[in-house]
């Protein structure tokens, strides 16, 4: 009697962890990945005939320019609440 309802209750957890994967699963896949009209990394652009010093600098100061302004985008909204 009792190896009955061990391999019932087996059966049970394996039947609600099929599940619970089934449901995350589908989850996963309906995700949309929506391409971005802008490009990712921009080469930065240093005056020429500048010093490495003042290139270097120039470079720094665009890198931190394209971080800021990627950082003012609003995410787009979840519908998870």
């Amino acid at each position: 009697m009792r190896a009955i309802f061990s391999i019932l209750g087996l059966l049970v957890v394996v039947a609600l962890v099929g599940f619970l994967a089934k449901k995350q699963l589908s989850d996963v896949s309906n995700i949309s990945i929506q391409p971005q009209n802008e490009a990712q990394v921009l080469v930065p652009k240093t005056t020429p005939g500048a010093t490495p010093k003042q290139q270097s600098e120039q470079i720094g100061q665009q890198v931190k320019q394209s971080i800021e302004a990627a950082m003012q985008q609003q995410r787009p909204a979840s519908d998870e609440k």
